[in-house]
């Protein structure tokens, strides 16, 4: 059954341990096909055909393999599924369901498993038919590494039992721990669960984790649980809010049960994806057992902590400053303080500003023995600081928290002024013929819209017209990828930083459905309630600060789109004016500033130009947006 597409050349003589009673290990040397691993009645692993795979890349990557015992034997034919590439850029997945069960029968086309990759979660399917024999790695297994094997299917039903029952055992998903020097970092790490969980004392349960629910979400805040320890819970409840990268978004159950044990508290920040928050079970009775357990087991780990607190805090009192920052150089010289006796905490030994702010906090301030040159100089430093009385209040500040959302605002923005060639295209507008389309629909037709769902129907109409705009730059081709739709974003002001709602296909919308659907959409994204569809994509960015007295500026632009529009505020002036006589008089007009920030690997002047030309011939005419 050739239901895997594996990408990577597999070292099989490396990776694959053949246990078998009827014949011997045998070597097999490395190859260079990549496909799935078929064992047929000869007890002989051979290579599946490369015409039943699809979506093979030609990269190669030296992949970490969870340790997993396989095994060949000569009485039944049996293939061996590793982890596909569902994706160009992926490199490991995690199972997130198993779909069929140990047993089941399968046919063509028949889902396997949810697996869920480095851009979304997508469904596995069966190309050919049989029975599943062995799940190798279980359901909710993270970073599964491409090519790992993960099932063991069959083509004959009574074959099933012919597959040992050590296979996908003890062993089946335990990571390899390495113990020599060559260790990293990474890999010794200790699990990201604060309260360690023995499972073999809990009664049946489920762990929940912290999900992943938007494809760039890597950690998330807790923001409030809906459901207490105790409560029943069932499919489709909430049970806690989850602030994203993003936005906050409720996080649902899948399964009926009790929520047994919160693990990750309300409130808490950062918590990584695939860290366990919450312990469910599926009778009430079962829930004091988890509780006693969870607890106890949590109980010896402050004692351990202590013990490293204490160790460290010896060290540091024993460790002196190697560096000294410049303003930490002020502040021991004003107050006189031995730099011996500060903690410093900056790389290298570098004892920091803060680190001397801290100890004059703490009041525990040890003077530095001073010679009569010294104390000479001091005299000189302290009435020169007398004259600068406000040096003091310069030290006093106060942090102002992040949320999840600004901190990856503040990233994405500093990667696109510095990866993305800016190109700033600016030109006046004349408002008038849009403020009087504007009045006449609410005289005439009671329609109420605002100068910005006029402007996104124009911008959207250019678009339309100049298809080469509405593109955006692939990196990996290294070429301009024109878009199919026209979908707006709008740069909407929250509490929690910038968000940015799109209004999809908006070429092919009136101006009323578009005025509907930015105020609904701005009041999800106010409200923190915006679906993930809601918000990821878009092909063109406007921002409008119109309502602030801004005349003009210049946007950043938002990856991976290519543009932003940077909308400025109505001005009154005075322009020469051909009237119907024929004579050239002074009039008084309303204009618009619009500055166009955009990519210029995927515009030329010349595309900047025919569509800044396309702006400017739909606000002079602008009523023939309604047909």
């Amino acid at each position: 059954m050739a239901l895997s597409r594996l990408r990577y050349p597999l070292n099989f003589s490396r990776s694959l341990r053949l246990l078998s009673s009827t014949c011997s290990t045998r070597s097999i040397s490395r190859t260079s096909i990549s496909g799935i691993i078929s064992v047929g009645g000869d007890g002989n692993l051979r290579p599946a055909s490369l015409s039943r795979l699809t979506g093979i890349f030609g990269s190669s990557l030296k992949s970490k393999w969870i340790d997993v015992r396989y095994f060949s034997s000569s009485d039944f034919s049996h293939e061996v599924l590793g982890m596909p590439a569902l994706s160009p850029t992926m490199t490991q997945g995690n199972i997130a369901k198993w779909r069929k069960k140990e047993g089941d029968k399968i046919e063509v086309g028949d889902v396997l498993c949810e697996i869920e990759t480095d851009k979304a979660t997508l469904e596995f399917e069966s190309l050919e038919e049989g029975f599943l024999a062995k799940i190798l790695v279980p359901e909710g297994s993270k970073d599964v590494p491409v090519g790992q094997p993960i099932a063991i299917t069959v083509e004959d039903q009574n074959d099933i039992q012919n597959v040992p029952a050590s296979v996908g055992g003890e062993a089946g998903v335990e990571e390899k721990k390495p113990t020599g020097p060559d260790t990293t970092d990474e890999e010794t790490k200790p699990d990201s669960t604060s309260t360690k969980i023995n499972a073999s004392e809990l009664p049946p349960h489920i762990l929940l984790e912290m999900p992943a629910l938007s494809p760039t979400m890597n950690q998330g805040n807790i923001v409030k649980w809906r459901k207490q320890e105790g409560d029943k819970i069932e499919v489709g409840d909430i049970l806690c809010e989850i602030e994203t990268d993003k936005a906050t978004l409720e996080f649902e159950t899948l399964e009926e049960g009790y929520l047994a044990k919160i693990l990750v508290p309300e409130g808490s920040k950062e918590v990584a994806v695939g860290h366990a928050i919450a312990i469910t079970v599926e009778d009430a009775n079962d829930i004091d057992a988890v509780k006693d357990s969870v607890s106890s087991s949590s109980t010896t780990q402050p004692e351990k902590v202590t013990q490293s607190e204490t160790k460290s805090e010896v060290k540091a009192h024993k460790s002196n400053a190697t560096r000294i920052s410049p303003a930490a150089k002020l502040l021991i010289a004003e107050y006189g303080l031995d730099a011996s006796t500060l903690n410093a905490s900056g790389p290298l030994g570098t004892l920091l500003k803060g680190d001397v702010l801290s100890a004059i906090k703490s009041g525990k301030l040890s003077p530095k023995p001073t010679s009569s040159k010294e104390k000479a100089s001091h005299q000189q430093v302290a009435s020169s600081q007398d004259s600068k009385s406000d040096l003091k209040q310069s030290n006093v500040y106060e942090d102002f928290p992040n949320s999840q959302i600004r901190k990856v605002i503040a990233k994405r923005l500093l990667e696109s002024k510095q990866n993305t060639p800016h190109l700033y295209l600016s030109s006046d507008v004349i408002l008038d013929p849009l403020l009087s389309l504007r009045k006449d629909l609410k005289e005439q037709y009671d329609i109420k819209v605002s100068v910005n769902d006029i402007i996104i129907k124009v911008v959207a109409s250019a678009l339309r017209n100049v298809p080469e705009a509405n593109a955006y730059w692939n990196d990996e081709k290294g070429e301009v990828i024109l878009s199919d739709s026209v979908d707006i974003s709008i740069a909407v002001a929250t509490e929690k930083g910038l968000m940015t709602p799109i209004i999809r296909n908006a070429d092919h919308k009136t101006i009323s459905a578009i005025s509907s659907e930015v105020k609904e959409l701005a009041a999800k994204a106010r409200a923190g309630k915006l679906a993930p569809h809601e918000f990821q994509g878009g092909t063109f960015s406007i921002s409008n600060l119109g309502m602030f007295p801004v005349d003009k500026f210049c946007a950043i632009i938002n990856p991976p789109q290519a543009c932003i529009l940077a909308v400025g505020r109505g001005n009154k002036v005075v322009e020469p004016v051909i009237g119907s006589d024929g004579i050239e008089k002074p009039s008084v007009v309303n204009k618009m500033n619009l500055t166009l920030s955009a990519d210029h690997r995927v515009f030329d002047g010349k595309v900047g130009g025919t569509f800044i030309s396309a702006l400017q011939s739909n606000f002079s005419d602008i009523r023939r947006l309604l047909l």
